[in-house]
């Protein structure tokens, strides 16, 4: 067993997919750094929650499986990749492990000669934070595929609400100031 394990998402939102990871990371490492990617960004259709939200999330739905060997740290993006991996470990604790499915986050950090684990993700095509936020646009079942707290946490914070509207205004490039115009 290993030390202290990193793992990086946007987590938009939190889903039974990333709960599944994280359980297969303690498995192999006394603990876990769970970094909030993009934190910087929220009211989006990509990226409808804000770090806090987000940050409430990963901790509800780890506490309730009395899951306790954590760290949550929010890390917003620099949008300059050559400097990101010093720009992490600047803002995390130690780790020993980086766990990632993103091609771009392993090359990153395996030219900074960190070991880079990308064990299989489960049930990709339902368990994607766009599928989520996809079934909440359209009405359809989306809280079978996140924890109970999350979707709990998602009413209590008017999030479908939120993504509703966002979506009316979201673009590819940002955010549009009437969405009238559309």
């Amino acid at each position: 067993m290993t030390g202290r394990a990193f793992f990086i998402g946007r987590f938009q939102p939190f889903h039974r997919g990333h709960l599944a990871m994280v359980k297969r990371i303690l498995e192999s490492n006394r603990e876990i750094i769970v970094g909030i990617g993009s934190a910087q960004y929220s009211h989006t259709g990509e990226n409808p929650f804000t770090a806090g939200e987000r940050y409430e999330m990963i901790k509800r739905a780890l506490d309730a499986e009395g899951i306790h060997n954590y760290h949550i740290v929010p890390i917003p993006d620099t949008h300059v990749h050559s400097v990101w991996v010093s720009h992490v470990t600047s803002l995390v604790p130690r780790f020993d492990i980086v766990y990632t499915n993103s091609d771009l986050v392993v090359r990153l950090f395996r030219e900074h000669d960190l070991k880079v684990l990308s064990p299989p993700l489960l049930d990709r095509e339902r368990l994607s934070g766009t599928t989520v936020r996809h079934r909440m646009l359209k009405g359809e079942d989306w809280e079978s595929l996140v924890p109970a707290v999350v979707a709990e946490y998602v009413k209590e914070i008017d999030g479908i609400e939120r993504i509703r509207e966002t979506h009316k205004y979201s673009t590819p490039y940002g955010t549009r100031e009437n969405h009238e115009d559309a």
